[in-house]
């Protein structure tokens, strides 16, 4: 087994038949900055989720076998260099970069914090490993990322798979707010790749959902907004410009605590499954 390298919460490694192992660590990263403080059983949490994810959606994916609690065998791709992000509410940078007029929508759609659109939106992304950018359709082509079929099949399949697993974690109580999904390529065949879970999505309790309010989240945006609460999103983006390495602080134990659970909560409520 070769150790191949540490991402934001992964590490992979590769196998003697090359295929790849995920070791998935209760790291944590926001705002493309990686803290130091661990949140309890999120690697469990999140192995466990993409597995039944992978296998829920039944979308062609890399996905081989569970070798662990926190480890899983995949496929090895070559990953297309595009995060393909789903959005079905008016929420997060997309709010953001609307009020700064950084992105138009279209006519009537109800603009206020949280509100659903009338159809889910594909919102891409560049992927990297320090600061993800928005990309249209043009940008994507002009350098070179994907053609224009394969531009639009992505589109076409993560909001397919967003609507499907919509239903499923409705019917469990939460509103899937947003959706980030990689794809790769093996064998000249598109594959639905990395993970899938609170980490990579953004999910909501119905009962306690209302338009105009921030939203209680199960997933990491409850780390987002304890930072942009205190100043650190900004501080972030001011060491960037500055050309600067953003340095994370500690988080409080009630903070990693309290993302635990609400991690665990989610996945047993939507999987029916005990942890």
């Amino acid at each position: 087994m070769k150790f191949l390298r540490s991402g934001k919460v992964k590490d992979i490694y590769e196998l003697n038949d090359g295929n790849l192992l995920f070791h998935f660590t209760d790291r944590v990263s926001a705002f493309d900055v990686k803290f130091p403080t661990p949140i309890p059983r999120k690697g469990e949490v999140l192995c466990k989720f993409a597995e039944f994810w992978f296998q829920k959606i039944q979308t062609p994916n890399h996905y081989i076998r569970t070798e662990a609690i926190d480890k899983m065998i995949v496929k090895k791709m070559e990953m297309i260099p595009i995060e393909c992000v789903v959005r079905g509410y008016f929420y997060g940078s997309l709010l953001q970069r609307w009020k700064e007029g950084q992105v138009a929508i279209q006519q009537n759609t109800d603009t206020r914090i949280a509100a659903k659109m009338s159809e889910p939106i594909f919102d891409p992304t560049t992927k990297s490993e320090t600061h993800d950018l928005p990309i249209t359709k043009n940008d994507a082509l002009s350098k070179c990322l994907v053609s224009s079929k394969e531009f639009d099949w992505l589109e076409e399949t993560s909001i397919g798979i967003y609507k499907k697993m919509s239903i499923i974690t409705e019917k469990a109580g939460f509103l899937l707010a947003d959706l980030k999904l990689e794809f790769g390529k093996s064998f000249g065949n598109i594959l639905l790749g990395d993970s899938i879970g609170p980490d990579e999505y953004r999910m909501w309790p119905k009962d306690s959902y209302q338009v105009g309010k921030t939203q209680e989240s199960f997933d990491k945006q409850l780390l987002r907004d304890w930072l942009a609460l205190r100043g650190y999103q900004k501080k972030f983006d001011e060491d960037r410009n500055a050309a600067k390495e953003p340095i994370a602080p500690e988080l409080p134990s009630e903070l990693s605590n309290e993302m635990s659970t609400r991690y665990i909560t989610a996945y047993e409520r939507i999987t029916g499954r005990a942890l």
